[in-house]
């Protein structure tokens, strides 16, 4: 089965809400999609000014999805709609066990384009304390 690796433009945004704090980052970098059968996977470098470079290898099948993360920050964290997952998130300042269960995860990708929309409703509980909510929305779009 073939597989082609098409530029894209990527956004990411990410909503982290904890007690009365909302917190919003925006990442918008280029990147690469890449589909074979059901699987997708769309890679990209985000440029952090403190830390450094990040490589982000976001894939997406049927059932879960599974972002990685290396460089400045290392990490694999999966995504399994109504489930907990467990991960490590190592940066420069040492590691943090995190819990994650996932509550919501879509996937549209539109048809006769090579964009798409991922995006991810979940809780977090870093080292055993309280729970924030994330919302993780990833929308990419073929360069022409």
């Amino acid at each position: 089965m073939e597989s082609e690796q098409i530029p894209v433009t990527i956004k990411l945004v990410t909503e982290i809400r904890e007690l009365s704090d909302k917190t919003r980052t925006v990442v918008e970098e280029t990147g690469s999609f890449i589909q074979k059968g059901t699987i997708k996977v769309i890679r990209f470098t985000e440029h952090l000014e403190e830390q450094g470079d990040v490589d982000a290898f976001i894939t997406i099948t049927d059932d879960k999805v599974s972002i990685k993360r290396t460089g400045a920050v290392a990490m694999l964290q999966q995504f399994k709609r109504k489930q907990r997952t467990e991960n490590i998130y190592h940066h420069e300042f040492g590691t943090i066990h995190m819990e994650t269960h996932t509550d919501q995860i879509t996937f549209e990708q539109s048809k006769g384009t090579r964009s798409g929309k991922l995006f991810i409703s979940y809780t977090t509980k870093i080292n055993g304390e309280g729970e924030r909510r994330h919302r993780l929305t990833l929308t990419f779009k073929e360069v022409s």
